[in-house]
């Protein structure tokens, strides 16, 4: 796994923030979200949190995902990532609620709020709040490129995200909002969760990551989409890099103190460590401007440089 890589030419991959005034006020936009879902979230510690809380922490981390998303390629491309998360996530928790594949035999108690085919429309968005930035880190950590890099790109984008779940899936269960008909075998360190059930995000998560990166390189090439995770962009792409990180510290610190399950906070604090910890090594050496990097996907660059020539 590698951090960051010298663009050669910033023009070639990123379009001028003056080009594209309205991304500009979303990337900004995104922190003012971001910001108020920390508070919500910092709320937990008084009240253990609630279904309100919850509501109005992963719409603010939706927001946070679209807006960022917009200011990288656009209303469509952030209207699009949104879909695709949507639809896919729905219909694996469908199939699975269903058929008991790929999570294994589970059920939603119905405290979450409207459901469609038994699946909570808020669990939805709470796919969606980790989803992108696990993307977008997979990006920074992995770089661009096809072939074997584009594998290990989606592999640990879907890796990401699967790893929070561990976080998540006993905080859920204990609040009685889904239960589980077979919980064992289990992880060690999260009794009560199926092994099946990481298999199964980490199914889904792979299949999410796989075609957000399709729909990424559609809308560098129509849209002119800015590269995700490109080292000249980390300021840009601060936003979600602060919602992974957060989400990894804040997890740990909650599982370990007011929700008193330590087991969960060492559990997810490895797993999910395993791609946060090397992520604060890349950002540190991208703020120290150190470039050591794989080099920009020069097949697409190639053919984005054509085009902007062909329109002129």
């Amino acid at each position: 796994m590698t951090g960051t890589s010298t663009s050669t030419s910033s023009s070639a991959t990123t379009a001028a923030p003056s080009s594209h005034p309205g991304r500009a006020l979303a990337g900004r936009a995104a922190w003012v979200t971001f910001a108020g879902a920390v508070v919500v979230q910092l709320s937990f510690a008084l009240n253990g949190g609630n279904i309100p809380l919850t509501v109005a922490s992963v719409v603010l981390l939706t927001a946070t995902a679209t807006l960022h998303a917009t200011s990288v390629g656009g209303w469509k491309f952030a209207l699009g990532m949104l879909g695709i998360v949507a639809v896919l996530t729905w219909a694996a928790e469908a199939v699975g609620i269903a058929t008991g594949f790929p999570f294994g035999e589970y059920a939603y108690t119905g405290s979450l709020g409207p459901e469609i085919a038994g699946v909570s429309l808020l669990v939805l968005l709470a796919w969606l709040t980790l989803a992108y930035p696990s993307y977008v880190v997979a990006n920074r950590l992995v770089g661009p490129g096809t072939g074997w890099r584009k594998a290990a790109r989606i592999g640990l984008a879907g890796f990401a995200l699967t790893a929070w779940d561990v976080f998540l899936d006993p905080q859920m269960v204990e609040a009685g909002n889904w239960g589980w008909a077979n919980p064992e075998p289990s992880l060690p360190g999260t009794p009560g969760i199926p092994l099946t059930n990481y298999g199964g995000w980490l199914l889904t998560a792979v299949l999410i990551a796989c075609v957000l990166d399709a729909w990424h390189t559609h809308a560098r090439r129509a849209w002119d989409a800015a590269p995700l995770g490109a080292p000249d962009r980390q300021r840009a792409d601060r936003v979600p890099y602060a919602v992974y990180l957060w989400t990894y510290v804040s997890c740990i610190i909650g599982n370990a103190s007011f929700w008193e399950r330590p087991s969960v906070a060492v559990a997810g604090g490895i797993l999910m460590g395993l791609v946060a910890v090397p992520l604060v090594l890349v950002l540190r050496r991208g703020r120290a401007g150190v470039t050591t990097t794989p080099a920009p996907d020069a097949g697409l660059d190639a053919g984005l440089d054509a085009g902007r020539r062909r329109e002129h």
